[in-house]
């Protein structure tokens, strides 16, 4: 009798534990108003501590007791909270999926800047103000360059650099998918569109250091962006005097397919012709992107992103006028052409993402990608040229003309280069969800295959354009006792590589968030490992951050990150200016350490954000380079050591009610020392330094060994300020201006080619520009319309835009040449000047 009872109080006990654990599952997407995915929204029952966040994509899942009534509150910073009360039987899955309201004014598109996660390295960017941001480029990494930390003194390229890095030690993703960019182009006007389309993103994040290990082995910054996953059908045209562009967007009945295909074409010629070079400029720039996802059942997903682009540049240049040099000695340049330069850049990529949730806190992917890039260079360019000096007298009636000529001569260029690349990757990601934790993990194997065939070289006849010809052996009694007259050349590139190498990398990262004493703490610490084996190379790299809000009366936020971070050499920095190949090259090091702040205040009854970074790096192993507008030339070798320091400030902001605007400032020093740089200083008589073309007496008679040491690197600009403001008539809140104001001080330059790198210690002028951008909303969706035809569309944006609104001669880089005394002058290269742009955009 007593074991009976004792077995009925365990199933009685049993059973009332069952109906006490009988529960139901909310799930859903969470978007704002512009159809926009909201990652790290909160969604928890109300009063209890039982919640979870969304993700990258706005999903969530979330558990709640059945059979009683339950509050559920989803909240996002920037918009208002949403409470639903739940009563659902056990078991039971519903759908609540509300659409995300923002506290802000409404005014159309142009939104602010999203907060996000305070905690992380990452800050958020609103897709609508990347898509509809004025720059000449028209590139989606335009507004970047507003960022602080983040410089670029050429309107015509999407590159940029951070924190004193260069444009090749920047991070780019899509969809967890590294995206890689073409090798051979040289300038800005070569370069086409950029990889991202702005019409098919969901979501930005840019870290400017200090990032976490799950992302990839670079020294300065990742950008990380996702494309949306739409619910509903819907498109989008644009069309301006530099292309057009279009996209489509849509799911299924069930929402288990859904599909976004954009097409982009752009012309810049209207831009290039504002350049010193007059001729016909013959840019065409062509890409075509899909992103397609499948719902195999509720626990798996497949999608595929494909790339299709094929950029040509042609040129066919006829003459150039510069005028240079200084009020006392003014000169100019002038050169008529011949020939022409065709280039043609084709790249293809294709990406297969399998997507595994086999639990509601647990996801897996499988991600296979292949890049593969073809590049044509070819160019046969003649040109004669005179070098002027300008009359100076204001007296005289020939003020500004010519006044006498300083030599004549021609120049031949040529290329026939070619390149084939391709890089496959196969990997693993995973994310493990826990209370009061996240886990990240991934393995990679990578294939690259690069095969490159370079003939290049170039001719400089006479007139001391370069250095005078020999002489011939007219006058000689015996003509044969003079040597053969060789055809000189002042550059030649000759190569022909193969290369076949893999690399294999892992990371493992964890993520921890807690409150204690009404005070928030976040630590995140991780490690990545690579192994590469065409050096044989194996980097381990330890990374982590630390961030805490106090509980004080205001709102404030401080962070620390830092670790080292290892940049692996791909094909461009193994390739040295003739084209070998150094295979003994290593990985770049870098030990970095970022300490910043952000605080939240209302100032005018409006939302403010004040933040600050104060970071110093100390890198090994670098590997010394040149620019030349956008192209890089590498020393391929590891001799030499640096350093960057600086500070980046940025407020942003309601300065306008309704709309966000930002500040940035940063101030930055980055030098490098190479270890084998010394060089010889001869001394005359006179107790001068030789200089060719400038001293009397170049006979030598003594002589010192001058050691460099610390060099400006060429991204140390000292300064960069930027601004983006917006603004919008009261009475008409569809007009709205935007304006782009940027100032830096001028980088470090050299005569190119050399490989003396301490002559680099010229700076060039101060990079200063104003784009202004007019928007006229004709449609919108929150207004009813009453013509049949204008009910199809959603928006409709009339823009114009003013690039360069100050008309400034900016300088991108300097050609050099000589007189026949063996004076060099460097002899300015200008960007783009005034122009202006009509765009219409609409949105169905």
């Amino acid at each position: 009798m007593e074991l009976k009872r004792i077995v009925y109080i365990i199933i009685l006990f049993t059973l009332a534990l069952g109906v006490s654990a009988q529960t139901a599952t909310i799930s859903g997407v969470l978007k704002n108003s512009n159809g926009e995915s909201l990652e790290n929204a909160n969604i928890a029952i109300v009063g209890e501590t039982i919640g979870t966040q969304s993700d990258k994509n706005g999903k969530f899942t979330l558990t709640i007791p059945a059979n009683k009534d339950v509050k559920v509150g989803v909240s996002f910073i920037g918009y208002n909270t949403t409470i639903k009360t739940f009563n659902l039987k056990p078991n039971e899955k519903v759908d609540f999926s509300p659409k995300m309201t923002s506290t802000s004014t409404d005014i159309g598109t142009y939104d602010h800047v999203e907060e996000g996660n305070r905690t992380g390295t990452m800050q958020k960017i609103k897709p609508k103000l990347a898509e509809n941001f004025t720059s000449a480029s028209g590139s989606f990494e335009a507004i970047l360059k507003t960022l602080p930390g983040v410089s670029s003194n050429n309107e015509l390229s999407s590159q940029y650099s951070v924190r004193g890095g260069n444009f090749d030690e920047n991070l780019i993703y899509v969809n967890d998918i590294q995206i890689y960019r073409p090798f051979l182009i040289r300038s800005g006007r070569q370069e086409g569109l950029s990889f991202i389309n702005s019409n098919l993103v969901s979501d930005i994040k840019f870290s400017a250091g200090g990032f976490g290990a799950k992302y990839g082995d670079k020294m300065s910054s990742v950008l990380d962006v996702t494309y949306k996953e739409p619910e509903d059908f819907g498109g989008s045209f644009t069309a301006s005097l530099q292309g057009a562009a279009a996209h489509i967007e849509g799911a299924s009945k069930n929402h288990r397919f859904t599909y976004l295909t954009g097409a982009r074409f752009k012309s810049n010629q209207y831009v290039l012709q504002s350049l010193d070079t007059d001729g016909e400029y013959r840019p065409r720039f062509f890409d075509i992107q899909t992103y397609l996802t499948y719902d195999i059942s509720e626990k798996w997903e497949i999608g595929f992103l494909g790339n299709i682009a094929k950029n040509t540049y042609e040129f066919i240049p006829q003459t150039r006028e510069t005028e240079f040099g200084t009020i006392n000695e003014a000169l100019q340049l002038t050169v008529f052409f011949d020939g022409a330069e065709v280039d043609e850049y084709q790249t293809y990529f294709g990406a297969i993402t399998n997507t595994f949730t086999p639990k509601d806190d647990l996801e897996l992917k499988i991600i296979t990608s292949l890049f593969s890039t073809l590049e044509d260079e070819n160019f046969d360019i003649e040109g004669g040229y005179r070098i002027d000096e300008l009359e100076r007298d204001l007296s005289q009636e020939s003020f500004g003309d010519v006044k006498f000529n300083r030599g004549i001569g021609t120049f031949m260029d040529h290329a026939r280069n070619r390149l084939d690349a391709n890089v496959f990757n196969l990997e693993h990601k995973g994310k493990k969800l826990k209370k009061n934790h996240t886990t990240f993990w991934g393995v990679k194997y990578q294939h690259e295959y690069i095969k490159d065939r370079i003939s290049e070289w170039g001719y400089v006849d006479s007139a001391g354009y370069f250095i005078p010809g020999t002489p011939d052996s007219i006058g000689y009694t015996n003509p044969n006792a003079q040597g053969d007259d060789l055809l000189e050349l002042n550059e030649v590139l000759r190569s022909q590589v193969d290369l076949n190498s893999n690399r294999y990398s892992s990371y493992l990262q964890r993520s921890w968030a807690w409150e204690k004493d009404s005070v928030n703490y976040n630590f995140t610490m991780g490690a990545r490992g690579a192994y590469w084996d065409f050096n044989n190379e194996f980097i381990f790299s330890p990374r982590t951050s630390f961030s805490f809000q106090p509980n004080w009366e205001r709102d404030y936020l401080f962070r620390i990150s830092g670790g080292v971070y290892y940049q692996p050499p791909f094909y461009r920095e193994m390739r040295d200016f003739d084209g070998s190949i150094n295979y003994d090259i290593k990985s770049q090091l870098s030990y970095q350490a970022v300490i910043g702040s952000d605080y939240n205040f209302t100032a005018w009854g409006r939302p403010f954000k004040f933040t600050t970074d104060i970071y110093y790096k100390h890198m090994k192993n670098v590997i010394p380079y040149e620019v030349e507008n956008v192209r890089i030339r590498y020393y391929a070798t590891n001799n030499a050591n640096a350093y960057a320091i600086g500070t980046d400030l940025k407020i942003n902001g309601e300065f306008v009610k309704g709309v966000e605007s930002w500040f940035s400032m940063s101030v930055m020093k980055t030098e490098e020392n190479l270890v084998d740089d010394s060089y010889t200083e001869y001394i005359n008589s006179d107790g001068e330094v030789i200089v060719s073309g400038f001293t009397a007496n170049n006979t030598a008679v003594d002589s010192n060994i001058i050691e460099p040491g610390n060099i400006p690197r060429p991204t140390d600009q000292r300064v960069n300020f930027s601004l983006f403001f917006q603004d919008y008539l009261p009475g008409l809140p569809s007009l709205k201006m935007h304006i782009a104001l940027y100032y830096a001080t001028g980088l470090p330059f050299g005569q190119t080619g050399t490989q003396e790198r301490y002559k680099a210690t010229f700076r060039l002028p101060a990079y200063r520009r104003v784009d202004l951008g007019f928007s006229y909303l004709i449609k919108s969706e929150e207004k009813e319309s009453k013509g049949k035809l204008m009910k199809n569309f959603k928006n409709i944006w009339l823009s114009a835009e003013v690039f360069n609104l100050l008309q400034i001669n900016n300088v991108i880089s300097y050609l050099w040449i000589k007189d026949v005394t063996g004076r060099n002058y460097a002899v300015p290269n200008y960007l783009t000047s005034r122009q202006i742009n009509l765009k219409l955009h609409v949105e169905f």
